[in-house]
């Protein structure tokens, strides 16, 4: 038979010299554009686009306001995520908090009768984001409690409205409430001082609670999937941990995951809490496709904490998903006191039941310190480290999707023979053992792949017995690790 061409006839008699162009074997492999998608609330009082996956631009956080609400859920994450990293592609699905039953959280900080007596500044967070008002001699609890409910309501980028009242005997009330609807809303943090050298002016009496209160409702989070249900999005944030949610992602990322879908994603999520309480939790999961970062006394929302962790993560795998997440910053997020941080043996334990960890640098910066998945037992319920790392999923699944690319750009509309065929697109099972090997080349180059000549040996590839028109392979690269630990012995003499 002779050579086979695409675009040029057999039957051509007009004289002429024709050549076609095919570019089916330029240029190397590609792979999947990332996305990092985010998945938050919208204000109660917003009529943006919802339950559809926008794109975010450079200006994320003047859009996300505009779209969403000022200082709703999704608008703090958008704006968090974008000034993480400028460079990562960020969409956004907004849900709705109008459901029946829900009521936003709220909050009291109650400024008991008294006159100041020294000038100063009244230091609060909310959410993490500072509110300051001066304070000048001879102020009353009435003066400041109007002058923080002025300052709350001028500064839209929080997640709360305040509301001036004087109705209790003795004191002057500035009420929170959440803009949106759902117990989520009773994580907004209301701390006093954060900072060491704040302090509040003498005669100045201020209570309030640690968090927003009585907040209730959960989310529907099918709303968000249903659409995502056709793209890729490798990376999502999204703050929802009660069980029913996580149990939705979990399903839907192990189908993601599959063989016949291959749109990987992973779900990155932050919990608050006492260590007994993340203990707990993370024993109470077991997906190798959600990770939890944990820790207590931030004050930064855990919405826009993993936001943050969801993009600095995303972006440095993107770029190598092998190499270890250790030390890179979270932007913004402001690190708990040290008296609420947890010591090398509380994370390392921490480690072991399915939370990841951070530390907190000198100058006060939260750094990652392992990034590891829910995923702990299999499915006898014994231990079982396969998926303990993010590196590792992220590294065996980059290495999945480079070697079918490299099959089917290496065979575009081939025919399948035990033999080749000279000018003919035929292949067989040594040409689609030659694109294997080849690649794997290729990975041991880029450090993501060790022990090449095991792989060469132990490369399956075989022409299946019962489809004519299949050919069926078994892979087994050992993947590159992280260098986490060095450990020695000094045995000094003097």
């Amino acid at each position: 038979m002779d050579i086979s061409f695409d675009g040029i006839p057999d039957n051509t008699r007009t004289p002429g010299a024709f050549m076609e162009i095919d570019h089916t074997q330029a240029g190397g492999v590609g792979t999947e554009q990332h996305r990092l998608l985010l998945i938050g609330q919208r204000n109660a009082s917003s009529t943006g686009v919802l339950h559809e996956a926008v794109r975010m631009g450079s200006q994320a956080d003047d859009q996300a306001a505009t779209l969403w609400g000022a200082g709703s859920m999704l608008h703090s994450m958008a704006k968090a995520a974008r000034a993480a990293n400028a460079n990562v592609d960020i969409w956004a699905v907004a849900l709705d908090t109008s459901a029946s039953g829900n009521d936003a959280a709220t909050g009291l900080i109650r400024f008991t009768d008294g006159t100041a007596l020294e000038n100063g500044m009244v230091n609060l967070y909310i959410a993490g984001t500072a509110v300051r008002i001066p304070v000048s001699v001879g102020d009353t609890s009435d003066d400041l409690a109007w002058e923080l409910t002025v300052k709350i309501n001028g500064m839209p980028e929080l997640p709360v409205r305040a509301t001036y009242s004087t109705g209790n005997v003795g004191a002057a009330d500035c009420s929170l409430q959440c803009k949106w609807a759902g117990a989520i809303g009773n994580l907004v943090t209301i701390r006093l001082n954060h900072y060491s050298g704040e302090t509040t002016p003498a005669g100045v009496v201020i209570t309030t609670t640690a968090f927003l209160q009585e907040g209730n409702g959960l989310i529907d989070i099918t709303p968000a999937l249903d659409a995502i249900v056709a793209q890729q999005y490798y990376s999502i944030a999204c703050p929802f941990i009660d069980p029913d949610t996580l149990v939705e992602l979990e399903t839907e990322m192990d189908r993601r995951y599959g063989p016949m879908v291959s749109k990987t994603g992973h779900v990155f999520n932050v919990l608050n809490a006492p260590h007994s309480a993340l203990t707990s939790f993370g024993n109470s999961r077991n997906s190798p496709h959600l990770s939890t970062l944990g820790g207590w006394g931030f004050l930064t929302a855990p919405w826009v904490i993993g936001a943050v962790w969801a993009t600095v993560v995303e972006y440095y795998g993107s770029q190598d998903p092998a190499r270890p997440f250790t030390t890179l910053p979270l932007p913004g997020v402001l690190a708990p006191h040290e008296k609420d941080l947890f010591d090398r043996e509380e994370r390392n334990q921490l480690l072991y039941d399915g939370i990841s960890t951070f530390t907190v640098s000198q100058s006060g910066q939260v750094l990652i310190e392992q990034v590891i998945t829910n995923y702990q037992v299999n499915s006898y319920n014994l231990p079982d480290e396969a998926y303990l790392k993010l590196n590792t999923k992220w590294t065996v699944d980059y290495m999945r999707e480079r070697f079918c690319n490299a099959v089917v750009a290496a065979f575009p509309r081939y025919k399948l023979g035990d033999y080749s065929a000279p000018g003919q697109p035929v292949a067989t099972v040594e040409s689609v053992r030659g694109v294997l090997v080849a690649e794997a080349i290729k990975l041991n180059n880029e450090g993501l792949l060790e022990d090449l000549e095991n792989f060469k040996a132990t490369l399956i590839v075989q022409r299946s017995t019962t489809n004519k028109n299949r050919i069926n392979a078994v892979l087994s690269p050992n993947l590159v690790n992280q260098f986490d630990i060095f450990v020695g012995s000094i045995k000094f003499i003097i």
